[in-house]
């Protein structure tokens, strides 16, 4: 762990301190040049945006440009450590949108005393984007944040923390209960963790399938049942009509534990209740419910993932959200909908499903990956992500007519 953490500092400070820079795209070498670039020649795209606000997708860069905005009040599994220091992970995450998807991306990081004052604040400079991606906003602040948001801008406006983190859960979990001859609507599930990325899992489930009556939820008092009285709203839509009130109670016969929480909370005993051929998603980072040698000590029949690049299945944002925001941007779709997200989900799935080109092969370091219990959801860095995930978001947003412009000819063929 010393030379990782060694290795991580002098990764963001040489050769030059940060991830991401800003590059020129046109020429600025001469005189001309520069009286084109700035004045007097910008005063003409200038008119003409002032006169059609439309074409300053023609004229600047905001057609592909995404804000990566977060206030730091939950970064990473670390907690609320202030805006500052959550800007090496929004630079991070500005690096994903180019390295993935060739989107440029601003990391923000707002200081505020208020969450009116943050949505304020994003706002008044949403025009400035094609998109806006929140990040590392603690729950249930994030809730409001992101409503308010959506309502009061007319560009993508998207919590990575919550819907993306759902997508990847969800498109993982449909392949894994195939493989284990389940059905979506039939399973009992268990959410250890009640937060933003909790919620945001079961809602999209449920969109796909699954019963909220079946689904249990926990948070650090317990499950979450209709007789409490200390539930937040966003909680109370998940609060079951139960005398059960601990794991152990709600992981019997369970058919699917879904963990973002925190280490070490599923015991092997606990995975030895739930059902046959059981789906277990510890996404704790970087240690997580349970780790995948004692499951699979205990159980020879499970599927397991987790949010670690060093274990099979691996439950990984950067399989969505830079291919959703490619999508949504190329046909400048005033919002993500609940239908673009559904169309991620079965675009990741199907590419599971495919055979594994040889590059993916050897990026992953692997000798052979087939669909099955070890290789449930595509691996990061597999290129078709790009094109199968962006088509189908895009062509969602098309159908369900939130975007302003047809799909480009031949869009992602």
């Amino acid at each position: 762990m010393s030379d990782l953490r060694q290795q991580a500092l002098d990764y963001h400070e040489f050769p030059k301190p940060g991830k991401i820079s800003v590059e020129l795209t046109t020429s600025a070498e001469t005189a001309d040049d520069l009286s084109l670039a700035y004045s007097p020649g910008v005063a003409e795209p200038v008119r003409e945006i002032a006169a059609n606000p439309d074409d300053v997708y023609k004229y600047t860069a905001k057609g592909n440009l995404v804000a990566v905005i977060t206030n730091g009040t939950a970064i990473l599994g670390l907690g609320n450590l202030g805006p500052l220091a959550s800007k090496p992970v929004m630079e991070g995450k500005a690096l994903l949108f180019k390295r993935f998807a060739n989107l440029d991306a601003i990391d923000i990081e707002v200081k505020h005393r208020t969450p009116e004052e943050f949505i304020n604040t994003v706002a008044n400079i949403a025009d400035t984007f094609g998109g806006i991606n929140l990040e590392d906003i603690k729950a249930p602040e994030c809730f409001e944040i992101e409503k308010e948001l959506k309502q009061r801008c007319s560009i993508p406006v998207f919590h990575d923390d919550q819907h993306g983190t759902a997508i990847v859960t969800a498109a993982g979990m449909i392949n894994a209960l195939d493989i284990q001859g389940k059905k979506i609507e039939e399973v009992k599930i268990v959410c250890m963790g009640a937060g933003a990325a909790a919620i945001a899992c079961m809602e999209l489930l449920i969109q796909c399938g699954a019963l909220r009556e079946k689904i249990y939820m926990l948070d650090r008092k317990g499950v979450i049942h209709t007789r409490r009285d200390d539930i937040n709203e966003y909680k109370q839509r998940f609060a079951n009509n139960t005398d059960q009130r601990t794991l152990q109670d709600v992981i019997n016969g369970a058919d699917v534990f879904v963990g973002v929480s925190g280490p070490d909370v599923l015991s092997g005993e606990d995975v030895k209740l739930m059902a046959p051929n059981p789906v277990i998603f510890a996404c704790s980072n970087p240690d997580p419910e349970i780790k995948p040698e004692i499951a699979h000590a205990v159980r020879d029949d499970l599927i397991m993932a987790t949010g670690r690049s060093d274990y099979p299945n691996q439950v990984n944002n950067v399989l969505c959200f830079p291919f959703i925001f490619r999508g949504a941007l190329d046909v400048r779709a005033t919002e993500i909908n609940e239908e673009m997200k559904v169309a991620a989900v079965n675009a990741i799935r199907a590419i599971a499903k495919e055979p594994v080109p040889d590059s993916v092969l050897k990026a992953s370091g692997s000798t052979s990956l087939e669909f099955g219990k070890g290789y449930i959801i595509p691996k990061p860095m597999d290129p078709r992500l790009l094109k199968k995930v962006a088509g189908a978001v895009a062509r969602a947003a098309v159908a369900t007519g939130v975007a302003q412009i047809d799909l480009p000819e031949n869009y992602m063929v």
